[in-house]
């Protein structure tokens, strides 16, 4: 039990974190696995775009990368939007 509760607390320090506003919430049972908690964690984490938001606050982006960035995203949701 100690190996789990140790997982539990890290789980719980990681979502408490908020990156941006956002939290993660995984609620464990207690018959359910650390690896389907694990699951469900990084999945929730994927769906709320946390790790692209810290990737792209680590440094500072200049006002071109920045314009370039959001062309990029422009051309991909245009892509996308035509094609469907």
């Amino acid at each position: 039990m100690g190996l789990f509760s140790t997982c539990l607390d890290r789980l719980n320090l990681v979502m408490n974190q908020g990156v941006l506003g956002r939290m993660a919430q995984v609620i464990v049972s207690e018959n359910e696995g650390i690896e389907s908690a694990l699951r469900r964690f990084k999945r929730q984490v994927s769906r709320a775009d946390i790790f692209s938001d810290i990737k792209k606050k680590r440094y500072f982006e200049t006002p071109i990368e920045k314009a370039k960035r959001k062309a990029i995203a422009r051309r991909r949701k245009r892509r996308f939007t035509s094609s469907a």
